[in-house]
């Protein structure tokens, strides 16, 4: 079983609990809900619990933002062994609000699934006139009207840095290498802008100091990596660069978000 075996985790941070459940999962991160599948023995609930906990508390220290980031201010939910699709370890479901890990699903998925409900969550945020489903990044490909804000500015920046070239005007490497991919596969999968924006993600959060392979895995030695589906070289840098910038400038505004918003509700009780 894919919970058996030790994940590779380097990070500063340590819990003061040995034993961490799923309702302290929820309870710290604000989850809307967290489901567990029926056929999860209390071992492998322990297990999943204690993994997962420490790779969204390195999640959110790579982010540099606050709990209700990870949470997406309490709308996103939680699935664990629980419904799923066939042969899929890890999915986004933008109807429910809600991403989902298999049972036995493999290490890495988490931060890929992660970006997807926060480019979901940023649509109606960024954009004055895109559907509920599409995605952010979507949005910005189709031309979508957007807000004007400093901090969409910056969000803008990712996916222009990553979907187009360091210049702005023709499609960017990575972009050529999924299109090429997909036509062999003759389907749309890789250069869906979704995707392209969640596995640049991935690659971000991989180059970061903190490493925790159950968050992410897999972008730099895999097929996928070899056939140029992920950023590389300079390209990754400025992708890198350009979310660094962004979760900065976020993770800021949030905090000072919930400084005011406790002032406002200090004064309520007063």
């Amino acid at each position: 079983m894919v919970l058996n075996r030790q994940f590779y985790r380097r990070s500063p941070i340590r819990r003061e609990q040995a034993t961490i459940s799923f309702t302290d999962v929820r309870k710290r991160f604000g989850f809307r809900s967290i489901s567990i599948g029926r056929w999860v023995t209390q071992a492998e609930r322990d297990r999943a619990a204690g993994l997962f906990y420490d790779a969204l508390v390195d999640l959110m220290a790579i982010l540099q933002g606050p709990e209700l980031l990870v949470s997406l201010r309490g709308t996103l939910s939680f699935q664990y062994g629980t419904g799923g699709r066939p042969g899929i370890s890890a999915h986004y479901e933008p109807a429910a609000r809600t991403f989902a890990l298999a049972k036995n699903a493999g290490p890495g998925a988490i931060a890929h699934e992660w970006f997807h409900a926060l480019d979901h969550y940023l649509t109606d945020k960024a954009f004055s006139d895109a559907p509920g489903r599409m995605f952010a990044s979507e949005a910005w490909l189709r031309d979508a009207t957007p807000v004007v804000h400093p901090l969409n500015e910056r969000l803008f920046a990712c996916f222009r840095t990553i979907m187009l070239d360091e210049a702005g005007e023709q499609p960017s490497e990575m972009f050529r290498a999924s299109k090429t991919v997909d036509k062999a596969n003759g389907c749309v999968y890789y250069a869906d802008p979704a995707e392209m924006c969640a596995r640049a993600f991935e690659a971000f959060v991989q180059d970061a100091r903190i490493s925790n392979n159950f968050l992410v895995a897999g972008t730099k030695a895999t097929d996928e990596a070899k056939l140029g589906l992920y950023p590389t070289g300079e390209h990754r840098q400025r992708i890198n660069r350009a979310f660094s910038e962004y979760f900065r400038y976020l993770g800021g505004a949030l905090r000072a978000s919930m400084k005011r918003e406790q002032s406002q509700s200090n004064a309520s009780d007063a």
